[in-house]
């Protein structure tokens, strides 16, 4: 019986081994444990067409499986509203959790493939939620090389949050800036 060895993911590589040491060093923390951390990301496709065609949430499914390597979960409304023709359980969304080595996986692959191919980029906004997680918005999801342009029946957007454990804003923004997301710099005013 042979004995297989999987390479650790580059990022995660680069977290333990340039990171972590450096936001040690400029940030004063002494406990490894303390030093802000990536704990998973969070990849979901809301599906609003789906009131009127359940295949495109199926559609979406697949194609969120196929970017993430894991199999995404169906989401269903929560609660009827009408003005929306939207009834409680109608499944109206996808969504994957990536946590371990996935998770660095899809970050690698965010950093180094998807951002770049997004047209007319001019960096990621600066904002994040007041605890230290982050979201960013794709408005198309043919930016992934893992995706067949020809087989594609809607296009689809999709939201990505990545949570930390840097508890601020500013820690989570140097930790994923050192993790290599482009941000805008700080004198560009943005949208």
């Amino acid at each position: 019986m042979t004995e297989t060895t999987v390479a650790a993911p580059r990022m995660r590589a680069l977290y333990f081994d340039e990171v972590r040491p450096a936001l040690m060093k400029d940030r004063s923390i002494t406990n490894v444990h303390a030093v802000p951390a990536l704990k998973k990301i969070v990849v979901s496709m809301g599906v609003g067409l789906a009131r009127d065609n359940k295949a495109l949430v199926d559609a979406a499914a697949v194609d969120l499986t196929r970017l993430t390597g894991q199999r995404a979960a169906l989401k269903q409304a929560r609660k009827s509203v009408s003005n929306f023709k939207l009834r409680e359980g109608m499944p109206i969304g996808c969504m994957v959790t990536l946590r371990g080595n996935r998770m660095w996986e899809f970050l690698d692959r965010l950093v180094s493939v998807v951002i770049p191919r997004i047209k007319d980029f001019r960096g990621l906004k600066r904002r994040c939620d007041g605890r230290g997680n982050y979201s960013m918005g794709l408005t198309d999801q043919t930016v992934f090389p893992e995706i067949d342009l020809d087989k594609i029946k809607n296009s689809q957007g999709m939201n990505i949050t990545m949570v930390t454990s840097a508890g601020t804003d500013d820690a989570a923004l140097d930790l994923l800036t050192r993790l290599g997301l482009p941000f805008q710099s700080l004198d560009d005013p943005g949208d």
